[in-house]
């Protein structure tokens, strides 16, 4: 799935699973919307079913304080958190912001889930680097209910086939977006078509070598993930991430 591993990385057990890093909205990025224990379930399903051993840290700004010290990173960063409302900065510490702009250069690559991109709002780098984020006072999302989600079927293989799906979920709207992004899914509100899903290829920090970005807008709990096209969707995603 991965390229063969080098520098740091070549010692590993070449039998050894993938690794993924699952940031699960706990603690101070728990909020009282969002059922993030029973989302990252479904999204750590996911990711098993696709070959990876999976790890959820239960503190999110550790986990990311990890990224930059000189040991293994993980093949697939997955990001599936809250806004903290406790007053502190997000990510909350000098190292956390390093780990998570260290993993933007990498190259490697990070699959962001719903709420995430109302987090993080003290890093540039992670408005970059996911292609689009959540803004105070002008995004929006209609009551949760039935969401029609309208394929793009031009965007490229990662959708090739599919067909346009109802779910039960929230219709993220007037979110800021990138316009490097590859827009994937869409739904309709107020007369306007909205980006739910989007794919980026960013620029890593050697210069060389661009690292993948997949968005989901969806998720908000397990309904969500109890639609067949979405899960799909998902399965492509994580295998378009780290082919």
């Amino acid at each position: 799935m991965t390229a063969p591993p080098t520098g740091r990385d070549a010692g590993r057990d070449a039998a050894a699973p993938p690794k993924a890093l699952l940031l699960s909205g706990e603690g101070r990025y728990a909020d009282p919307w969002h059922p993030f224990a029973e989302t990252s379930a479904a999204l750590a399903g996911l990711l098993r079913e696709a070959g990876f051993g999976v790890a959820i840290p239960g503190d999110v700004d550790g986990a990311l304080e990890e990224l930059t010290a000189d040991t293994d990173l993980p093949d697939l960063l997955v990001v599936n958190v809250g806004l903290p409302r406790d007053g502190r900065p997000s990510p909350g510490t000098p190292a956390a912001a390093a780990g998570l702009v260290r993993w933007l250069g990498s190259g490697r690559p990070l699959l962001v889930s719903h709420s995430s991109s109302t987090s993080f709002v003290d890093s540039p780098e992670w408005e970059s680097g996911l292609g689009g984020r959540w803004v105070r006072g002008t995004s929006m999302h209609p009551d949760y209910g039935p969401a029609t989600v309208r394929i793009r079927p031009g965007s490229g293989p990662l959708v090739a086939g599919m067909q346009d799906f109802t779910l039960p979920d929230e219709r993220y709207s007037w979110l800021r977006t990138s316009p490097g992004n590859t827009v994937h899914a869409t739904h309709t509100h107020d007369g306007t078509e909205h980006p739910l899903v989007w794919s980026l290829l960013r620029q890593s920090s050697d210069g060389r070598r661009a690292g993948r970005t997949f968005y989901d807008a969806l998720g908000h709990d397990a309904a969500s993930y109890g639609s067949p096209e979405h899960r799909e969707l998902l399965r492509r995603a994580i295998s378009w991430l780290t082919r």
